[in-house]
């Protein structure tokens, strides 16, 4: 090794004089292969990195949001070791590591939106190497690289004069960044922020970045200066404000028109908001849906709870709602069905989906074969998937797959009230507050008094229809108004 390298110097040596004795000009040299071999050595070359891409980490995920990082920059990982935790479309979920390393450089700061599936968040470098001297890849090729190859590969054709042409955008790697200031001036003249030279760390776009641009950009004009009145259709006057009215100061917002400036306060949606938007639309625009409600004396499971608190078992109306309903469908398995492409599915377990409302949306995780289970075992269950799902810790298996939803908004004081189906499934059970009413007694023509729940099956027309429907919703009332029956089910 000691010889190459002083070969090696003696061809650098060797190539500078014949440099300067050819007037800078190179002539080529038997060690000169040599000498880029010694160059290339990776003594003189950064670090090769680990890549650490956004993963999909959830069917329906496109795009994630940077929640914490778990990893400092410098730190020792190991392969399971967890790196980041990620808000998904479901809830947030922890992404470990499938290497052994070391943490080079973290390219996706905390709180970083919309990343896209597959962009680079992080860089790592194996160990025994040095993590401060990695290398950050470039930037992805642009699409338009093959016909520049294509045009390349034949010399021969001689090159055709065009018009001149603008000047490309620069690209900007990764997610583009902008500082409050900058996408204010930048959204008020209406430039693109891609024609912007970020200055700031990791990319930022600055105040002074869309100054600069504002001052060289041929398009830097305001928005209300870009709009030119039309010579055809004039302003209609504004009607002006009876005596002794009030100008509308800000001016009113227009049905189906984005609302006047200051009107408004934009909230930013996460992720998890932006996918029950779109699961509520699709499933009211493509589900016909029908609702059927029946009430339920809730007396006998109100005299069970009490007797089962005295034994320090503590289970709530909504534990005996899942068993019934999963006793239920156990015996109808016409309505444990889901809709797809090719029609109905008939499904070979009953797992129960539960609504729980958190700061971020509502979610339902699952409680899997419900019908196998006792209602202890349910509570248990339920309570610690609703806590998981309020720290948005709930992994992928524990809220996908559920044939049968329940939302129970009783503990709110709601009577009753139509919940909308969770696709692909058939139906949910819309759960309101047990009540007291007073009946009159077919037997001996008494008045008595009751406790009364209704509950509103949502149901899709194309599955269950409305005698279906009842069927199911009579014998739901029979199961849950004899809970000791269930016992034995």
């Amino acid at each position: 090794m000691a010889a190459s390298l002083r070969l090696g110097r003696q061809g650098i040596l060797l190539g500078f004089r014949l440099s300067k004795c050819n007037k800078g000009f190179w002539t080529p040299h038997p060690w000169q292969e040599h000498v880029r071999h010694i160059f290339q050595s990776p003594c003189f070359l950064g670090v090769s990195p680990l890549k650490v891409q956004m993963p999909a980490l959830s069917p329906t995920m496109e795009e994630g949001n940077i929640v914490k990082w778990l990893k400092k920059e410098g730190e020792a990982v190991a392969a399971g070791d967890a790196l980041c935790e990620i808000e998904t479309d479901k809830a947030v979920v922890i992404m470990e590591s499938n290497d052994d390393g070391i943490m080079a450089k973290i390219l996706m700061e905390e709180g970083s939106h919309g990343v896209r599936l597959g962009t680079l968040i992080a860089l790592m470098v194996e160990e025994g190497q040095d993590w401060k001297q990695v290398e950050i890849p470039p930037p992805e090729a642009p699409s338009a690289a093959p016909p520049a190859e294509h045009s390349a590969a034949t010399p021969s054709a001689p090159p055709v004069p065009s018009s001149p042409s603008p000047p490309p955008k620069p690209a900007t790697p990764g997610l583009l960044r902008l500082s409050p200031a900058a996408r204010h001036i930048l959204d008020t003249h209406g430039i693109d922020p891609n024609l912007a030279t970020p200055t700031g760390r990791r990319g930022l776009i600055t105040k002074e970045d869309a100054l600069n641009l504002l001052k060289t950009s041929p398009a830097a004009k305001p928005m209300a200066d870009q709009v030119s009145p039309s010579p055809v259709h004039r302003p209609t006057a504004t009607p002006s404000p009876a005596p002794g009215g009030r100008p509308n100061i800000p001016p009113l917002s227009i049905p189906g028109k984005p609302g006047a400036p200051g009107t408004f306060t934009e909230i930013p949606a996460s992720n998890i908001r932006r996918v029950i938007a779109q699961r509520l639309l699709q499933s009211k625009t493509t589900i016909p849906h029908a609702y059927a409600s029946v009430d339920c004396d809730m007396a006998a499971v109100m005299l069970l709870r009490k007797d089962l608190a005295k034994e320090q078992i503590k289970v709530s109306v909504n534990d005996f709602i899942i068993k019934a309903a999963a006793i239920t469908l156990k015996e109808m398995p016409e309505v444990n069905v889901t809709w797809s492409e090719n029609g109905p599915h008939a499904l070979d377990s009953i797992h129960i989906s539960v609504a729980v409302a958190t700061d971020k949306g509502l979610i339902t995780p699952i409680i899997k074969d419900a019908a196998n289970k006792g209602v202890q075992e349910i509570s248990a269950n339920a309570k610690a998937l609703a806590q998981k799902a309020r720290d948005g810790k709930l992994l992928p298996e524990e809220y996908q797959g559920g044939s049968f939803s329940i939302s129970n908004l009783g503990m709110f004081g709601i009577s009753g009230f139509s919940a909308v189906i969770n696709p692909p499934q058939a139906c949910i059970l819309a759960v309101g507050t047990a009540r007291s009413e007073l009946r009159l007694c077919k037997d001996d023509q008494s008045l008595h008094t009751q406790q009364l729940m209704t509950v509103t099956l949502s149901s899709d027309g194309r599955l269950v229809d409305d005698e279906l429907a009842s069927r199911f919703l009579n014998k739901f009332r029979a199961n849950l108004e004899k809970p000791q029956r269930m016992a034995l089910a």
